[in-house]
């Protein structure tokens, strides 16, 4: 059977439902209503619904969705049937913290091998993650079948490595490099602008400060 077509926004609300349920509501709620949801995620109750319902799981009129049944329907969709491996290029201090992260926090992924160009971080673990050299990287795809890439790379040495991901058949990246990447149309790109998602929080709450006239800092000794 084919899989629904699901849009991006669709997938990204769902995975945060999964997220917001598991940590918040599998234990002390066994249910929770499509409003009560909607609630926390700043959508409307239809919209949730909308979403559920690609899901395949079906709420109780009385009592809204089973927490544990709607979680593992969305995990069902979003999911592989196994770990899906997962390759991670630049080792530095935010590319191991993604390693620990996905060891800990995400158990249907699983990063099969890290690259990186400076000789010091090569042939070593990083938290149970072997670290080799960027020449090996075509070979480590194409063995242990991995589709999908994270790249913590310098700017400028974002694009170079995304054509060789390009060219090894990587079909989506989740991309932490402040620059935007030119791939194939069939390529998927997440790009996570740390620098641009900063800039505009701290743009935003400068101006409510302008806004309302509130101090823009007080003095701890008054």
């Amino acid at each position: 059977m084919n899989a629904p077509k699901i849009s991006r926004r669709t997938l990204e609300r769902l995975s945060l439902y999964r997220r917001l349920l598991s940590d918040r509501f599998a234990e002390e709620n066994p249910f929770i209503y499509s409003h009560s949801l909607a609630t926390l995620v700043n959508v409307t109750p239809s919209q949730v619904r909308r979403d559920i319902m690609v899901t395949g799981c079906a709420g109780n009129p009385s009592k809204g969705y089973r927490v544990s049944d709607l979680v593992m329907a969305i995990s069902r969709l979003v999911d592989s049937d196994g770990p899906e491996p997962v390759i991670l290029i630049g080792v530095g201090k935010l590319g191991s913290a993604l390693i620990d992260y996905v060891r800990t926090r995400r158990p249907h992924l699983r990063i099969v091998a890290a690259f990186d160009a400076k000789p010091m971080k090569v042939d070593r673990d990083v938290l149970g993650v072997h670290c080799h050299e960027m020449s090996e990287l075509e070979a480590i795809i194409s063995e242990n079948g991995v589709h999908s890439a994270i790249l913590t790379v310098p700017a400028q040495a974002a694009q170079d490595v995304a054509n060789l991901l390009v060219k090894a058949r990587i079909l989506g990246i989740l991309n932490f490099a402040p620059v935007p990447l030119h791939v194939p149309t069939h390529v998927f790109v997440e790009s996570i602008d740390l620098t641009s998602s900063l800039d505009k929080v701290t743009f935003f709450a400068r101006q409510e400060v302008e806004r309302t006239d509130l101090p823009a800092s007080e003095d701890p000794e008054n």
